[in-house]
């Protein structure tokens, strides 16, 4: 039950003041006015109380009630979370939606998850067992790709006194009761977790695995591992939002979270609309089915904003203590700073570079921090991947946000306005983007794909160097100067960079590449530079070079090969040597 904690003093936008507090704490949930509006203490001050509000504050007025249960912002856990669409505060968008209409009315108070519906459950534990927090007591089918598991509380430990048999049923129904020094406590499928909290977990263990993401720029030349953090930095239309998207369709998580903060609304309509439609390669069953999104556009409450991200990994969060790998996208953490920056604002708060708070950085630092490949509490393996959008005004990295989040990743995939601007996509640089993970995961693409690949990531990476060196030469005085060594340097960066960086999200063969066939294609490249170069310091020119089939080949090869040619890929390089031997003499 709600209990008054104080009045309403004044209101700046979306921070309300109150005054004759009572018993309010840091952090606690409130509701304010008659519409009881949701929000949170951000800060306390003598008998002053400063709430940031989370729905439109403008039928607030002096002297309105303010109510507490006295519990932090929380979210709601348990099955019925994948293929749901939330709000910031994990209001059901589309419950409400058919209650309330296109738009969200102010006081709207909806469950998160449905407690009427019933979900079949399969004990695992049974009376008279201990039990301790975060282990399983039994699970449900949640979708036909994802069994639920259903968890205890990580503050719950015990006794089974009683536990419900097989069977169907709701959220509200008791499956269990567990005995805590001579207390019952009733055990349902779901329960309740502050946003704020990290959720506990056995053992942080070293990542050693690749987020496989189907995209060739990325998982040959900057990989993430499951369990990392990556900043994805551009300026607008770059591209970040569907480099998301295609990570989020194609990579090997087994869960996806989709956060939308704050961008615009046009592009998360197009992520609602299309992902219903989207078959799991893997599985041929939906998409959505494995996926969550929370929908906080800009033309929603401010302080809804900062308020996403935490809901996001918390659901992550419990999905990992499952012993999933998980998948969040974070679209745009510029825009969760901006909101930090306005509530600060309204606090009066002393502002630092760019008027953002001097909390800016440890913000940050909580949010990324709470990634990572884990020894959950059920004694299983799980992880949180966190891949995050950067927006920075005009595409400067050296802004707040940017830089500080460089502090807190391992991963940098930099947007290059040049490259989106000549229509080649993925346009993550080159030059400035970099991976701290090779030598985590290199040892997983040696036992599943090849012990040359990292050698060859190597030999594609100094080429490209070579190449930027060489272009400031080519402006001056054009290629022809060049001599024909380095000429083949170019030849090759021209063919990796257009047969294998650039990929047509829109190609149904190009959309994705496996890590088998993104290290064929890339072996088949480095063949033809090797096999090249002995034949050009034999005295054969480029453009003799150029003008074989194998050439035309290679940069058809994204599309001419699909995953069930690999087969016929694998002679590719072989394919390579005996062509370029029709000019050896």
């Amino acid at each position: 039950m709600s209990s008054v904690a104080g009045k309403v003093y004044r209101v700046v936008g979306p921070v309300v003041e109150a005054e004759e507090v009572i018993s309010l704490r840091m952090l606690d949930m409130v509701e304010v006015g008659e519409d009881h509006l949701i929000g949170e203490v951000v800060r306390i001050k003598a008998d002053r109380a400063f709430i940031q509000v989370y729905e439109d504050t403008t039928s607030l007025s002096a002297g309105d009630l303010i109510y507490t249960q006295g519990t932090p912002l929380y979210v709601e856990l348990g099955p019925g979370l994948l293929g749901n669409i939330y709000d910031g505060i994990q209001r059901p968008l589309e419950v409400i939606r058919e209650k309330e209409g296109f738009y969200i009315q102010k006081g709207v108070h909806i469950e998160a998850l449905d407690r009427k519906k019933k979900w079949h459950l399969l004990p695992r534990r049974k009376t008279g067992d201990d039990i301790k927090g975060g282990e399983a007591l039994g699970e449900v089918k949640e979708t036909s790709l994802i069994t639920h598991k259903i968890l205890i509380g990580p503050v719950v430990s015990g006794s089974l006194k009683w536990v419900a048999p097989e069977g169907d049923y709701s959220l509200s129904e008791k499956i269990a009761v567990v005995t805590q020094n001579g207390v019952d406590v009733d055990i349902f499928m779901y329960q309740r977790w502050p946003v704020r909290r990290l959720r506990p977990y056995g053992e942080r263990l070293g990542v050693n695995e690749p987020l496989i993401t189907g995209q060739r720029v990325i998982d040959t030349l900057f990989p993430v591992a499951k369990g990392g953090c990556v900043a994805i930095p551009g300026g607008f239309g770059t591209g970040k939002t569907v480099v998301q998207h295609q990570i989020a369709k194609w990579s090997d998580a087994e869960i996806v979270l989709f956060v939308g903060c704050g961008e615009r609304g046009n592009e998360m309509t197009d992520v609602l609309l299309n992902f219903p439609k989207l078959i799991d390669p893997r599985t041929g069953r939906p998409l959505s089915e494995r996926t969550i999104f929370i929908a906080n556009t800009s033309n929603m409450p401010v302080a809804a904003r900062e308020a996403s991200i935490y809901t996001g990994i918390t659901i992550a969060e419990y999905y990992r203590d499952m012993g999933y790998n998980v998948a969040l996208m974070a679209d745009s953490t510029s825009r969760w700073a901006e909101a930090l920056r306005e509530l600060s604002g309204r606090l009066e708060e002393m502002p630092l570079e760019e008027g953002f708070p001097a909390y800016l950085p440890s913000r940050l630092a909580e949010f990324y921090e709470r990634a990572g490949k884990v020894r959950t509490l059920n004694n299983e393996s799980g992880s949180i991947t966190i891949i995050a959008s950067v927006s920075p005004p005009g595409g400067d990295f050296s802004e707040p946000v940017t830089s500080h989040t460089k502090r807190f990743i391992r991963c940098f995939w930099a947007l290059d306005r040049d490259l989106a601007n000549a229509r080649h996509y993925p346009s993550i640089g080159w030059t400035e983007s970099y991976s701290e993970y090779l030598d985590d995961i290199k040892k997983w693409w040696h036992d599943k794909i090849s012990a040359e690949w990292l050698e060859l990531r190597y030999t594609i990476m100094e080429l490209l160097q070579k190449e930027q060196k060489l272009l400031q030469v080519v402006k001056l005085v054009g290629p022809e100067v060049l001599p024909q060594t380095q000429r083949l340097i170019l030849e090759t960066c021209y063919i990796f960079k257009n047969a294998f960086l650039q990929q047509n999200a829109f190609d149904k063969v190009d959309t994705y590449s496996s890590a088998k066939k993104q290290f064929l294609m890339l072996e088949s490249i480095i063949a033809f530079y090797r096999a090249c170069e002995g034949l050009v310091k034999k005295g054969i020119a480029v453009n003799e070079i150029k003008i074989l089939p194998v050439y035309q080949e290679l940069m058809r090869m994204k599309t001419d090969y699909t995953e069930d040619d690999l087969d016929k890929l694998e002679k590719m390089p072989g394919n390579v040597n005996e062509a370029l031997k029709e000019l050896d003499f």
